[in-house]
Protein backbone atom coordinates (compact mmCIF):
# COMPACT_ATOMS: atom_id res chain seq x y z
CA UNK A 1 0.00 0.00 0.00
CA UNK A 2 1.44 3.53 -1.44
CA UNK A 3 1.44 6.04 1.50
CA UNK A 4 1.70 9.84 1.36
CA UNK A 5 4.88 11.38 2.13
CA UNK A 6 4.48 12.42 5.80
CA UNK A 7 3.38 9.23 6.49
CA UNK A 8 6.35 7.02 5.22
CA UNK A 9 8.20 9.81 6.73
CA UNK A 10 7.21 8.92 9.70
CA UNK A 11 7.00 5.04 9.44
CA UNK A 12 10.65 5.68 8.11
CA UNK A 13 12.11 7.33 11.53
CA UNK A 14 9.74 5.03 13.38
CA UNK A 15 11.47 1.49 11.42
CA UNK A 16 14.93 3.15 12.03
CA UNK A 17 14.64 4.11 15.52
CA UNK A 18 13.37 0.21 16.04
CA UNK A 19 16.22 -1.12 13.90
CA UNK A 20 19.21 1.54 12.71
CA UNK A 21 21.01 -1.04 10.42
CA UNK A 22 18.21 -1.46 8.69
CA UNK A 23 19.76 -0.32 4.64
CA UNK A 24 17.71 1.90 2.91
CA UNK A 25 16.97 -0.74 -0.37
CA UNK A 26 15.19 -2.88 2.74
CA UNK A 27 12.91 0.34 3.62
CA UNK A 28 12.42 1.08 0.15
CA UNK A 29 10.92 -2.86 -0.55
CA UNK A 30 9.13 -2.01 2.64
CA UNK A 31 7.33 1.17 2.00
CA UNK A 32 7.57 0.17 -1.76
CA UNK A 33 9.58 3.38 -3.29
CA UNK A 34 12.60 3.24 -4.91
CA UNK A 35 15.88 3.54 -3.29
CA UNK A 36 16.50 7.18 -4.44
CA UNK A 37 12.84 8.53 -2.43
CA UNK A 38 13.91 6.80 0.55
CA UNK A 39 17.87 8.64 -0.04
CA UNK A 40 15.68 11.88 -0.12
CA UNK A 41 13.45 10.96 2.89
CA UNK A 42 16.52 10.72 4.88
CA UNK A 43 18.15 13.79 3.92
CA UNK A 44 15.12 15.76 4.43
CA UNK A 45 14.81 14.19 7.66
CA UNK A 46 18.59 14.37 8.85
CA UNK A 47 18.73 10.85 9.08
CA UNK A 48 22.40 9.64 8.29
CA UNK A 49 23.24 6.50 6.33
CA UNK A 50 23.69 3.71 7.16
CA UNK A 51 27.46 3.28 7.74
CA UNK A 52 26.90 6.51 10.10
CA UNK A 53 24.00 5.00 12.21
CA UNK A 54 26.32 2.10 12.68
CA UNK A 55 29.30 4.08 13.63
CA UNK A 56 26.77 6.08 15.91
CA UNK A 57 25.39 3.29 17.60
CA UNK A 58 28.65 1.50 18.00
CA UNK A 59 30.49 4.96 19.18
CA UNK A 60 27.20 5.34 22.36
CA UNK A 61 27.09 1.55 23.16
CA UNK A 62 30.30 0.43 23.50
CA UNK A 63 32.56 3.64 24.01
CA UNK A 64 33.11 2.38 27.51
CA UNK A 65 33.18 -0.79 27.40
CA UNK A 66 35.89 -1.82 25.19
CA UNK A 67 39.53 -1.52 27.11
CA UNK A 68 41.85 -2.74 25.26
CA UNK A 69 41.90 -0.03 22.56
CA UNK A 70 40.00 2.86 21.02
CA UNK A 71 36.73 2.05 19.69
CA UNK A 72 38.10 3.93 16.82
CA UNK A 73 41.39 2.04 16.46
CA UNK A 74 39.33 -1.13 15.59
CA UNK A 75 39.08 -2.03 11.75
CA UNK A 76 35.36 -2.30 11.29
CA UNK A 77 32.04 -1.44 12.84
CA UNK A 78 32.02 -2.75 16.02
CA UNK A 79 27.35 -3.73 16.45
CA UNK A 80 27.94 -6.04 19.24
CA UNK A 81 30.33 -6.90 22.48
CA UNK A 82 29.90 -8.83 25.41
CA UNK A 83 33.70 -8.83 27.04
CA UNK A 84 35.45 -11.98 27.50
CA UNK A 85 32.63 -14.00 25.67
CA UNK A 86 31.72 -12.86 22.10
CA UNK A 87 31.46 -9.26 19.45
CA UNK A 88 30.61 -8.96 16.40
CA UNK A 89 31.86 -6.47 13.70
CA UNK A 90 31.06 -5.21 9.83
CA UNK A 91 33.64 -4.06 7.43
CA UNK A 92 32.34 -3.07 4.01
CA UNK A 93 34.78 -3.58 1.26
CA UNK A 94 35.65 -0.91 -0.49
CA UNK A 95 37.70 0.38 -3.43
CA UNK A 96 40.24 1.37 -1.15
CA UNK A 97 40.42 -2.31 0.36
CA UNK A 98 40.77 -4.19 -2.83
CA UNK A 99 43.44 -4.77 -5.31
CA UNK A 100 43.15 -2.87 -8.43
CA UNK A 101 43.69 -5.18 -10.99
CA UNK A 102 40.77 -7.94 -9.94
CA UNK A 103 38.75 -6.30 -7.17
CA UNK A 104 39.72 -9.19 -4.08
CA UNK A 105 40.19 -7.43 -0.63
CA UNK A 106 43.87 -7.34 0.22
CA UNK A 107 44.23 -10.38 2.94
CA UNK A 108 45.35 -7.59 5.57
CA UNK A 109 42.20 -6.13 5.90
CA UNK A 110 40.15 -9.18 7.02
CA UNK A 111 43.19 -9.95 9.33
CA UNK A 112 43.08 -7.30 10.42
CA UNK A 113 38.97 -6.62 11.48
CA UNK A 114 39.07 -9.95 12.96
CA UNK A 115 42.67 -9.35 15.27
CA UNK A 116 41.01 -5.71 16.37
CA UNK A 117 37.94 -7.66 17.36
CA UNK A 118 39.87 -10.41 18.82
CA UNK A 119 41.49 -7.53 21.06
CA UNK A 120 38.12 -5.64 21.51
CA UNK A 121 36.77 -8.70 23.31
CA UNK A 122 39.16 -8.81 25.61
CA UNK A 123 38.27 -7.37 29.28
CA UNK A 124 41.69 -6.11 29.74
CA UNK A 125 43.38 -2.93 29.60
CA UNK A 126 46.52 -4.50 27.69
CA UNK A 127 45.62 -7.08 25.26
CA UNK A 128 48.17 -8.47 22.97
CA UNK A 129 48.11 -10.77 19.90
CA UNK A 130 50.85 -13.67 20.83
CA UNK A 131 49.84 -15.80 18.45
CA UNK A 132 47.55 -16.35 15.18
CA UNK A 133 46.61 -19.61 13.24
CA UNK A 134 44.52 -17.79 10.25
CA UNK A 135 42.62 -19.57 7.32
CA UNK A 136 41.44 -17.49 4.28
CA UNK A 137 38.86 -19.70 2.80
CA UNK A 138 37.77 -17.56 -0.23
CA UNK A 139 38.25 -14.14 -2.07
CA UNK A 140 36.49 -11.00 -0.94
CA UNK A 141 35.47 -8.68 -3.38
CA UNK A 142 34.82 -5.02 -3.27
CA UNK A 143 30.94 -3.89 -2.22
CA UNK A 144 30.68 -6.91 -0.14
CA UNK A 145 29.93 -7.00 3.66
CA UNK A 146 31.87 -8.77 6.13
CA UNK A 147 31.12 -9.86 9.84
CA UNK A 148 32.96 -10.81 11.71
CA UNK A 149 32.27 -12.88 15.03
CA UNK A 150 34.27 -13.36 17.74
CA UNK A 151 34.23 -15.63 20.55
CA UNK A 152 36.30 -16.11 23.57
CA UNK A 153 37.04 -19.98 24.04
CA UNK A 154 39.31 -20.28 27.03
CA UNK A 155 39.60 -17.67 29.56
CA UNK A 156 42.40 -18.37 32.43
CA UNK A 157 42.10 -16.54 35.31
CA UNK A 158 45.02 -17.40 37.01
CA UNK A 159 47.27 -16.88 33.50
CA UNK A 160 48.05 -14.17 31.20
CA UNK A 161 46.20 -15.76 27.67
CA UNK A 162 42.88 -16.05 26.41
CA UNK A 163 42.47 -17.64 22.91
CA UNK A 164 39.52 -16.24 20.51
CA UNK A 165 38.13 -17.81 17.40
CA UNK A 166 37.24 -15.23 15.21
CA UNK A 167 35.23 -16.77 12.13
CA UNK A 168 33.93 -13.90 9.11
CA UNK A 169 31.72 -14.23 6.79
CA UNK A 170 30.04 -12.95 3.42
CA UNK A 171 25.91 -13.48 3.70
CA UNK A 172 26.30 -17.60 5.00
CA UNK A 173 29.53 -18.51 3.68
CA UNK A 174 32.54 -18.82 5.81
CA UNK A 175 35.25 -16.41 4.20
CA UNK A 176 38.52 -16.16 7.06
CA UNK A 177 38.76 -18.14 10.25
CA UNK A 178 41.45 -17.31 12.82
CA UNK A 179 42.29 -18.52 16.74
CA UNK A 180 43.79 -15.59 18.11
CA UNK A 181 46.24 -16.39 21.18
CA UNK A 182 45.54 -13.37 23.52
CA UNK A 183 47.95 -12.10 25.88
CA UNK A 184 46.51 -10.10 29.36
CA UNK A 185 48.14 -8.40 31.55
Amino acid sequence: MRRNKKERQQLLIETIKQNPFVTDEELAEKYSVSVQTIRLDRLELSIPELRERIKNVAEKKFSDEIRALPLDEIIGEVIDLNLDENAISILDIKKEHVFKRNGIARGHHLFAQANSLAVAVINDELALTTKASILFSRSVKENERVVAKAKVQEVEHNADRSVVEVRSYVGNEMVFKGEFEMYRS
